[in-house]
């Protein structure tokens, strides 16, 4: 399945790093990524695919939006069909 990833918060080192190490320790794979610096709010948005091995969706939900909170950004994640299903005029 395959996922749309956005991370928001104040800029500092290693966000990236972190956000992605717990990607892969999920068995998801990062397929696309940009990401920017606003008037120094860290913006990121990261085209995903779980893999075999990876939890359930809710799984990896809850544990970004729990490392989002210890990281102090939010992150959230959306399926790919609902976020087409959604921004589809």
């Amino acid at each position: 399945m395959k996922s749309i990833i956005t991370v928001i918060g104040p800029d500092r080192v290693g966000i990236i790093a972190e956000v992605c190490t717990l990607l892969a320790e999920l068995h998801i794979n990062v397929i696309d990524i940009s990401q920017t610096i606003m008037h120094g709010m860290f913006t990121m948005i990261m085209f995903v695919e779980q893999v075999e091995g990876s939890p359930a969706f809710d799984e990896v939900q809850r544990r970004l939006s729990q490392k989002g909170t210890e990281m102090g950004v939010e992150i959230r994640v959306q399926r790919e069909d609902i976020f087409n299903a959604m921004h589809r005029i």
